[in-house]
């Protein structure tokens, strides 16, 4: 997957929450555009208004990730019920999401909305919301018109999923960072006196001197390199190649002058599972790296012990909310642009991009497709967002000469996962609709990203790691981006169920799972043997059907977007 993530600003995601689904790394999206504000047009209420009472009905949902329910007496979720009349009934996802999505396909046995999938997609299972958003929803149809043609299926023109990140409005400021990179605890460049990290060798010496000198941490021992290699979040192994050699997240390819290539297999890709194969006969890698789910895996990110791990920041972002609530300021990480060599320049962060293929649709089933998307109008108007990404005024945040703040009580409630509960609506936010960038008001649409709160709330410790490097804020660590070429980026292709393209790509996945563990986990003596033996595997996979799809609809994007 190509992966926020982004990313200049803070999303307000949890490490729990998804990009994509399907596709082998998601990306994220870095702020660093600016856009015409639009101005929200008015709309019917989406609750079904009789006499002025406000009748009651409930949205079933589908959110395609781990997650918690809200309390009952959530503050977010009933004023949305007393002002519109809708309550919430999800269901996350518990288990594989491939065996989930195979048994609601199976019966066709689906809720009023669910998250994107392009599995879903080509079942059949969302309902085209085109003429329902022209005819109900002229909110959310001003909020798309920049990127109408482009949220457009490219096998029958219909739109299925509202995407919900990626639409940008006003000044977008940038102080956080939740795409790709290495992650390095803060502690460990302390330890050194905040040297520059810029090559792969140069950050494993760090990690392998610091472990040697703190073989443990807090009574634990000290874990020196993560991977993350569990179901659909398999870019903390696959992916770091294409960034080590100065290109951007395409996911799966390596897009070179317009044409896309495989990399798994590409001598590039090798260098860099040697050094792991390396590291791993050292005891720098977690043993138990390659056996453990996501739970663990930010389990061990939470108790302060892991190093470092190359990952996406906003999906181990609630690992980092522990730790400061713990007040282990020094055991969260800091994001490098690493590269091979020296004089490669990183691109790590790339400017916003539509997150095709995720957000809600509706489907099928959906009793009344009217209602909920008069409400998804709604929700999509600019104090709605307010209350999603800021709160209450006077509760969660403060305003003072017309700028939004908090108080240090209103952040640390913020950033605490218990809280959050009662008192956000994070797991229904991450998958609508939104507004990115800035409000009408001027105050950024994330708390995170608004340059006075983001300093006033920097701890003593960042303060001095940033002065140390002399950078404003942690985004300074990565090369400004570039502009983004029109079809990008190649991960959010739909290869289309059932294809040889991703009949390929599935199969390359699987040979990566399988093989490249393998290889990092042989003798080193032995690593040439498992390479050659998994890059035969690959040349067997019809890979060539995977890159013609990518390329053709690299194409196909350059020739429709381009309008």
């Amino acid at each position: 997957m190509g992966g926020k993530l982004k990313v200049t600003y803070k999303y307000s995601l949890i490490a729990l929450l998804s990009l994509s689904f399907t596709l082998s790394g998601c990306g994220g999206n870095n702020a660093a555009t600016t856009g015409k504000a639009k101005e929200p047009a008015s709309t019917e209420s989406a609750s079904a208004n009789t006499g002025g009472k406000i009748e009651p009905f409930k949205v079933s949902a589908f959110i395609g990730v781990a997650g918690q329910q809200p309390t009952p007496d959530n503050k977010i979720y009933k004023k949305i019920k007393e002002e519109t009349g809708a309550s919430f009934d999800m269901e996350f996802l518990a288990g594989d999401i491939n065996q989930k999505l195979g048994v609601m396909i199976a019966g066709q046995d689906y809720p009023d909305l669910m998250t994107g999938s392009t599995k879903l997609t080509a079942a059949g299972a969302y309902i085209p919301l085109e003429d329902l958003i022209e005819e109900h929803a002229p909110n959310l149809k001003a909020h798309y018109a920049d990127y109408w043609n482009m949220m457009k299926d490219p096998n029958d023109g219909h739109i299925y999923i509202l995407p919900n990140y990626g639409v940008y409005n006003g000044k977008v400021n940038s102080s956080w960072y939740s795409g790709p990179a290495f992650w390095i605890q803060k502690a460990v460049l302390k330890e050194f006196n905040y040297p520059k990290v810029k090559t792969l060798d140069q950050y494993f010496d760090l990690i392998e001197q610091y472990k040697a000198k703190y073989p443990k941490i807090d009574g634990s021992p000290t874990i020196g390199f993560e991977i993350l290699n569990y179901d659909w979040k398999n870019w903390g192994l696959f992916n770091a190649p294409q960034h080590l050699i100065g290109h951007p997240n395409d996911g799966g390819v390596v897009v070179k002058d317009g044409v896309a290539e495989v990399f798994a297999n590409k001598d590039y890709a090798k260098k860099y599972y040697q050094k792991l194969n390396e590291m791993n006969e050292k005891g720098i890698i977690d043993k138990e790296t390659f056996v453990q789910n996501y739970d663990q895996y930010m389990a061990k990110l939470s108790s302060g012990t892991v190093l470092g791990m190359f990952d996406q920041h906003w999906n181990f972002n609630a690992a980092e909310d522990s730790l400061t609530t713990q007040n282990k300021i020094e055991r969260t990480y800091v994001g490098l642009p690493l590269v091979y060599e020296e004089s490669t320049k990183d691109h790590y962060r790339d400017l916003a991009v539509l997150n095709l293929n995720n957000g809600f649709g509706i489907s099928i089933n959906a009793k009344d497709p009217v209602k909920i998307i008069k409400l998804l109008d709604t929700l999509i108007q600019e104090d709605w967002q307010k209350l999603f990404s800021w709160g209450v005024e006077g509760e969660d945040y403060i305003v003072e000469n017309g700028r939004f703040m908090r108080t240090q009580e209103q952040r640390d409630n913020a950033a605490d996962a218990t809280w959050q509960l009662g008192n956000k609506a994070k797991s229904l936010f991450e998958y609508l609709p939104k507004t990115e960038g800035s409000y009408s008001d001027g105050n950024s649409t994330d708390a995170a990203a608004q340059p006075e709160e983001y300093k006033a709330g920097l701890k003593p410790f960042d303060k001095e790691v940033l002065d140390a490097y002399g950078f404003n804020s942690y985004v300074d660590f990565f090369s400004e981006p570039p502009a983004n070429p029109v079809y990008y980026p190649a991960w959010s292709i739909d290869l289309i169920e059932g294809s040889d393209a991703k009949i390929a790509n599935t199969k390359l996945n699987e040979l990566q799972t399988k093989f490249l563990p393998k290889a990092i986990l042989a003798k080193p003596a032995e690593f040439d043997s498992v390479w050659a033996d998994y890059t035969g595997q690959i040349e067997k996979a019809n890979v060539k059907a995977y890159e013609d799809k990518i390329n053709e609809q690299i194409k196909w994007r350059i020739e429709n977007w381009s309008k």
